[in-house]
């Protein structure tokens, strides 16, 4: 059955600030940029925002000074922490507040200095913080960071369905053709399989230094709305079908108890989402899957059905997900070659798509012209997309998904 709210609601603002690894700046001064820069995008102004949600963590400002320094005076706001499942749960909790009459527009942002300051990584000033919380069952053992973390599934995976590290290094071959035609990634070499699989090893038997996505300085922001209200707006709007926000595998915290262990929660999340968007597969032409590293994007596309389980690595070598391919994923190089923003890029980017308006080497892509030519032209808008898909993922119990057309 179809989502009773399905396309009532829409993304009609996307900004961000440079990706950078040093941005001399606040993440005060970041947030403001790239919620001001969102606001102007749909055609807004900041009185017209009366609603706003962040993933606050680590260096984060909260919501109610980025208010002030906008000139804005919120009927709702809220600062949720968690992981890279985030933005697609607070586009869920945005349409839920418009929907409770708390609020008609709702701003979410993520700003962090995830380079210069607080790395997402687990060094620099991360690595100073005192041990608490769940890092008590973690840090402890020697496991500080996400990469760490999330290896066990994943090398269980590997031993399963014979996963090699050439085969995961043809996604982030994939994400660098992307990225090398994106004028904002951070990282727009091109690499090889080779290049990868001779970069340094973070985590033996599934990580190399280039299966691992950047650390930057940015921030991003997203405007949700009625679909009536959008209609009115600078740019045609990206409907939001359905949303499914921090679905969990059974465990939670302990979801490595709970076999398989290579599964993940996209597997529990995908079925609802489909089923409330009223599509399938078949209708998904655009995906932004998250990377965090590697073999996240290929468990996700796995565990939510693009193909079968053990198949991920067929998947991403087959060229489907390239630029030309059936289903482009993370057309602009996603957290492994553009920035990483806990997932906000890449809802921002399929949003662009939707529009036709995606930022390229194009000679004339300012006019809203685009080549197609992605190998010389330097273009990475896919002609005629209607439909896209964003895979979240905070650990591998835990995940969200949106479904938006245009």
């Amino acid at each position: 059955m179809e989502g009773r709210l399905k396309d009532k609601y829409a993304i009609v603002g996307v900004g961000e600030t440079e990706y950078s690894r040093a941005s001399g700046r606040s993440t005060r001064a970041l947030g403001v940029e790239a919620i001001r820069n969102a606001i102007y995008d749909a055609g807004l102004t900041p009185q017209d925002v009366d609603g706003m949600l962040s993933y606050h963590g680590g260096d984060s400002t909260p919501s109610t000074t980025m208010m002030y320094d906008l000139g804005m005076r919120l009927n709702f706001y809220m600062d949720c922490s968690g992981g890279g499942s985030s933005t697609e749960a607070l586009i869920g909790l945005a349409i839920g507040a418009i929907e409770a009459g708390m609020c008609d527009t709702v701003a979410i942002f993520r700003a962090m200095n995830g380079y210069s300051q607080v790395r997402i990584g687990g060094t620099g000033a991360r690595a100073a913080a005192p041990i608490g919380g769940s890092d008590l069952l973690k840090r402890t053992y020697g496991v500080a960071s996400a990469v760490q973390n999330f290896a066990f599934t994943f090398t269980r995976h590997m031993m399963e369905y014979g996963v090699t590290s050439e085969d995961l290094a043809h996604i982030k071959v994939t994400h660098s053709k992307h990225a090398s035609n994106n004028p904002k990634a951070l990282m727009k070499q091109r690499v090889t399989v080779d290049d990868v699989v001779n970069s340094r090893w973070i985590v033996k038997p599934c990580a190399h230094l280039l299966d691992c996505c950047l650390e930057t300085d940015n921030a991003t922001c997203i405007i949700v709305t009625s679909a009536e209200r959008a209609k009115d707006l600078r740019h045609p709007p990206a409907y939001i079908m359905a949303v499914q926000g921090r679905g969990v595998k059974p465990g939670g915290d302990f979801h490595y108890q709970y076999a398989p262990i290579s599964r993940v929660a996209g597997y529990y999340v995908g079925p609802r989402l489909f089923e409330l968007a009223g599509v399938t597969h078949d209708d998904i032409d655009v995906t932004g899957c998250y990377d965090a590293f590697t073999y996240t994007t290929l468990l996700q596309f796995e565990d939510y059905g693009f193909c079968e389980k053990g198949e991920g690595k067929d998947y991403v070598k087959s060229g489907i997900t390239d630029l030309g391919g059936r289903r482009p994923n993370n057309t602009s190089g996603g957290h492994l070659c553009e920035g990483y923003t806990h997932g906000m890029n890449m809802v921002i980017e399929n949003t662009r798509q939707l529009r036709g308006t995606v930022d390229d080497y194009c000679p004339n892509w300012a006019d809203g012209e685009h080549s197609y030519d992605y190998a010389e032209g330097g273009c990475r808008q896919v002609p005629d997309v209607n439909i896209t898909m964003n895979m979240g993922w905070a650990m591998p119990g835990v995940g969200s998904a949106l479904i938006m057309h245009r």
